[in-house]
């Protein structure tokens, strides 16, 4: 009891500097979904350097990546959704319903991860025809995709419920459970791809291997001493109150993730059509670059989340507001200097992931393009965030829509149609899709939450 209480106060958000908080869980954070990200990304690496086959199956592994989001989203209805209301609960001191809350959010995440599974499996191909796949492609995304959904489960419990853990402070202990995941997945790729000769369904199992050691992981410190919220079976109750209340707040990140896939599968469909199975395996080297410099100021926005949340939950609003000017001015700096990077030096990222002349030639101007304002993006991440934070799920939900399904879907379909603009009027829908989804977003939160905040809490 006396080892809960002193770490409870350990990770108390409401005492010391708001800044050195948020980067107290920002560098461990932000290093745990770099590692993370790696899961993919070196699947895609290693994938883009398979003799003969390199493009086709890099282009198959890109057409899997809808799916991939679609597990993802789940994983954050339940993870975002939670972890939020844990923190929120845990500054009002409430720890047994913080406990009931990470409970229900395992064992949903348990039930959906079976459930998309025996869908996944049962839909998949004619899904990956619909998703932009050819005759030429869809044995490489048919390998990959059937392995992937067979380790679903583990792929929910190691997303998922890693926010858990950065949610009560251990920031440390949330980095190193990616880190051993993607540890094993960096050392099983090159063996089962290259020396097994497995290829795609190589990185494949791989992926899902490695999920499993992080998901045991988790599981382990979350039924150990040196948590402060366990996870036990009392607190495996389903309650339709609480479950809805984690979904409600998890739409946001759900929501995000769903719309990613749409997004995908529109850019992959549309790029196959204007410019076939070449610029489809560009989209996924497009994909690929944005996962990574998309990690500092994603990272940074989820741990600020926390610190928001205790201190909402707390009622020290001027703390929020510090944790929210910290946030944005972070993230806008940061995305303004990766922007003039990958304007200026296309060629470089692209190579990271595949070096056939074509790819690079007709990669370089998609790059550019696609990137192009790329610091309006930081808007939507930290206005998305204070929305989380601090319980307000509607307005995250519809900024999340509003960008990705009435702005930039419509765009991908008009544009390559408008002035012959082809692929390239494809590539542009995501450019004027920030300018105008950022600024709408942070506008909004600024004046709906800065009013609020600046009132004196309740007593």
């Amino acid at each position: 009891m006396s080892s809960s209480i002193n770490a409870g106060s350990k990770n108390d958000f409401s005492q010391g500097s708001v800044i050195k908080n948020i980067l107290g869980l920002a560098l461990p954070m932000t290093l745990a979904q770099l590692i993370n990200v790696l899961y993919n990304i070196v699947d895609r690496i290693y994938i883009g350097r398979i003799p003969n086959d390199a493009t086709m199956a890099l282009t198959g592994l890109g057409l899997c990546l809808p799916i991939i989001s679609m597990v993802i989203a789940f994983a954050n209805l339940f993870g975002m959704g939670g972890a939020p209301l844990c923190s929120i609960q845990r500054g009002r001191g409430n720890e047994e319903e913080a406990e009931a809350i990470m409970g229900n959010s395992f064992i949903m995440m348990v039930l959906c991860g079976l459930i998309l599974t025996i869908l996944g499996l049962v839909f998949k191909r004619p899904m990956l025809y619909l998703f932009g796949a050819s005759d030429a492609t869809i044995p490489y995304a048919d390998s990959y995709v059937t392995i992937y959904l067979l380790g679903s489960i583990f792929v929910m419990i190691g997303l998922g419920m890693n926010s858990f853990i950065n949610s009560q402070g251990f920031g440390t202990i949330g980095m190193c459970t990616v880190l051993l995941g993607a540890l094993s997945n960096i050392i099983l790729d090159p063996i089962f791809i290259f020396v097994l000769g497995l290829g795609v369904q190589g990185a494949a199992w791989a992926t899902i291997i490695s999920q499993g050691l992080s998901a045991l992981w988790i599981i382990r410190f979350l039924t150990g001493k040196r948590t402060i919220l366990k996870l036990q079976r009392r607190s495996f109750r389903l309650k339709k109150r609480r479950v809805l209340e984690i979904m409600g707040l998890g739409l946001s990140g759900f929501t995000m993730s769903i719309t990613n896939s749409l997004v995908q599968i529109m850019y992959n469909a549309s790029l196959a059509h204007f410019g076939g199975d070449l610029y489809v395996g560009i989209m996924t080297v497009v994909n690929s670059v944005r996962e990574v410099i998309s990690l500092p100021v994603s990272g940074l926005t989820n741990s600020a989340q926390p610190v928001m949340g205790y201190n909402y939950g707390a009622g020290e609003y001027k703390r929020v507001k510090q944790a929210i000017l910290f946030m944005s001015v972070v993230s806008i700096a940061y995305t303004t200097i990766v922007w003039s990077l990958v304007h200026g030096f296309p060629g470089f990222f692209i190579r990271i992931f595949n070096h056939e002349g074509d790819l690079v030639a007709a990669g370089i101007p998609a790059m550019q393009i696609y990137y192009f304002g790329f610091f309006m993006m930081s808007l939507q991440f930290a206005g998305q965030s204070a929305f989380v934070a601090l319980g307000k799920s509607r307005n995250a939900v519809f900024f999340s829509i509003f960008r990705k399904v009435i702005i930039v879907i419509p765009l991908i379909l008009i544009l390559p149609n408008l002035f012959h603009l082809g692929t390239n009027g494809i590539f542009m829908a995501e450019p004027i899709s920030n300018f105008i989804g950022g600024l709408a977003c942070y506008g909004t939160m600024f004046y709906t939450l800065w009013p609020e905040l600046g009132k004196d809490a309740p007593t």
